[in-house]
């Protein structure tokens, strides 16, 4: 109506003003579509927003070469354009009282201008990330908060798939990074109401010889697939909970599971063994188990690691929030870009192999829709769910024992078809006690609060530290739940030394 087009002229006179009186109008430096958008355009922009977040680092030659630091700045987006504003100013700070107030006011359950809710997903400009974009913006009921490492790609994927101008927002996000994460969640707390955090990103890197760190000190899988989802999972969870239906999703994965062929029989196994890489501080430590450094075992360390977070995020918050917390394997998407790090062989076969030998290729839009299910369908609202699709695959499921007929025989997720259902985690992923001690060492390795009596280094026996520093699985040969698994069972009766102490320091 009349009142409410006044509102939205009166709100975006008063920020071009205030920007104006800065003197410091600027268009988003992290896009160079952005940068092209003309003042009419902008007029035309019936999406009107506000959203804070830190000012790249565009500090000039003269700031850098004195000693005095540069006036504080900050950043406020109107529509899609960024306003550099300087912070201490009075006028400044009503203005953007007003454009919070006003924000908030045009929000009901969530939304802000629309009837959209808002899902957060972490490296949504590529791979299954995309593909569940895609998927969700389809539909139009979803807003997608675009979370990635690099602004300017997103926003020429945005562009190549013609996304609807108002149904995305591109948020940094450098996982390799607490310090990204934690201004990332920051900006989080103002604009849109988010309903839904996916935490998909990942980093492969099975090629590589040598761990590789960031500067925070950690592996880079560690950190970029686990820590710092970790981090973001706690730090969004008071914003979450305001949500109508709040859900938090951790992409899982087969590889993580040993009690299927998929991840019990593919050297080398998933195992955290008494998590005391991480007990020993983490930094400079190539596995999060403390064994010696294995690229392709760190990945699915890592989706282990954010499988088991997930059930211990439902066992300590799900009734206390409202949160819906769960997991998923979406298939195996064989032509994914997570591939890159190996060779190009594999990269031409491993799709064929999936889709004519074992039945569990699925394609990256499949891998979108499934992905945008649990997102979406009532359905899974169950929390502490690990969600999977009985499709075609015929060698990546895990027989189940039972008195039951209907409930025994090969079962488990792959391939491409089928229908969701609950799908049974490995024991390690249901383990309570390690996943208990899990969230405690992550929490002290991203700074959080934690429970000293969960992170002391535990006694490892000599055969506890050879399994960890060998080879992890017997070929064809995976290891159902009913099969029981003593490897790195939190025993402090254990004798023998940790792992630093057998192997005289790491190799």
């Amino acid at each position: 109506d009349i009142s409410y087009l006044r509102m939205i002229y009166v709100a975006f006179a008063l920020a071009v003003l205030s920007a104006a009186v800065e003197g410091r109008t600027v268009s988003s430096a992290r896009s160079p579509v952005m940068t092209r958008l003309s003042q009419s355009r902008m007029m035309r922009n019936s999406r009107i927003g506000t959203h804070l977040r830190p000012t790249p680092k565009t500090t000039s030659m003269a700031w850098m070469d004195s000693a005095a630091s540069p006036p504080p700045t900050r950043e406020a987006r109107i529509g899609r354009t960024t306003f550099i504003q300087a912070e201490g100013n009075p006028f400044m700070d009503a203005i953007k009282g007003f454009q919070d107030s006003f924000a908030k006011s045009m929000s009901a359950g969530g939304m802000i201008g629309d009837n959209k809710k808002t899902v957060i997903i972490t490296g949504a400009s590529s791979g299954l990330g995309l593909s569940a974009t895609r998927e969700l913006l389809d539909s139009g009921d979803w807003h997608v908060i675009m979370a990635v490492r690099d602004p300017e790609k997103a926003e020429a994927v945005a562009k190549a798939f013609e996304f609807p101008e108002d149904s995305y927002t591109i948020e940094e996000l450098e996982l390799e990074s607490f310090e990204s994460v934690r201004r990332f969640a920051k900006r989080m707390q103002n604009g849109r109401q988010p309903d839904v955090l996916v935490c998909n990103a990942a980093l492969y890197l099975p090629a590589s010889p040598e761990a590789q760190y960031t500067d925070e000190g950690y592996e880079r899988s560690m950190q970029v697939n686990h820590l710092s989802h970790f981090l973001l999972l706690n730090l969004m969870m008071p914003i979450i909970q305001k949500a109508k239906d709040p859900r938090i999703i951790h992409v899982g994965s087969i590889t993580g599971n040993t009690n299927t062929v998929g991840g019990g029989a593919v050297w080398p196994w998933a195992d955290l063994g008494k998590v005391n890489g991480l007990a020993e501080g983490g930094k400079g430590i190539p596995m999060m188990d403390g064994g010696n450094f294995n690229g392709a075992k760190a990945y699915k360390d890592s989706k282990l690691a954010n499988m088991m977070t997930i059930l211990e995020a439902h066992r300590r918050y799900n009734d206390k929030t409202g949160i819906t917390f769960n997991t998923l394997y979406p298939g195996c998407i064989a032509e994914t870009a997570l591939f890159r790090d190996k060779k190009p062989w594999f990269r031409k076969l491993f799709p064929l192999f999936m889709k004519y030998v074992t039945g569990g290729y699925v394609s990256e839009p499949e891998a979108g829709e499934r992905l945008a299910q649990v997102v979406s369908d009532p359905m899974c609202k169950k929390s502490g769910v690990y969600w999977g699709w009985n499709g075609g695959a015929k060698t990546v499921a895990y027989l189940k024992v039972s008195s039951d007929p209907n409930e025994r025989g090969l079962v488990g997720a792959g391939g491409s078809g089928g229908e969701i259902f609950e799908n049974e985690p490995s024991a390690e992923v249901q383990n309570p006690e390690k996943a208990k001690r899990l969230w405690e060492l992550s929490a002290r390795a991203v700074g959080l609060p934690y429970d000293e009596q969960y992170v002391d280094v535990l006694p490892e026996t000599a055969a506890e530290i050879a399994a960890k520093n060998g080879p992890k699985s017997l070929p064809g040969i995976p290891l159902p739940n009913f099969v029981p698994d003593s490897r790195g069972k939190l025993d402090k009766r254990a004798a023998g030394g940790t792992s630093s102490a057998a192997l005289g320091g790491r190799q």
